[in-house]
């Protein structure tokens, strides 16, 4: 059921399910801490299978690349 809901989450750009401290990592594009504090609240707080989360907000990108050598 999350996996659905990252997969149609307009704001969630990229999701992997791990092993791992973190059963999913995802990378997810909003305007601002607002935005980013809606999209918590729906798919983390409202969510009864969510125990807990932690972010890292991007300060700058220092190298965006998706090549495989």
């Amino acid at each position: 059921m999350f996996k659905r809901k990252m997969k149609n989450a307009p704001a969630v750009q990229q999701c992997y399910y791990a092993t791992g401290e973190s059963d999913f990592i995802l990378v997810v594009i909003v305007k601002g801490i607002k935005e980013y504090e809606e999209f918590t609240q729906e798919y983390f707080f409202d969510e009864s299978n969510v125990s807990r989360f932690t972010s890292s907000i991007v300060m700058d990108r220092v190298k965006v690349s998706l090549d495989v050598l």
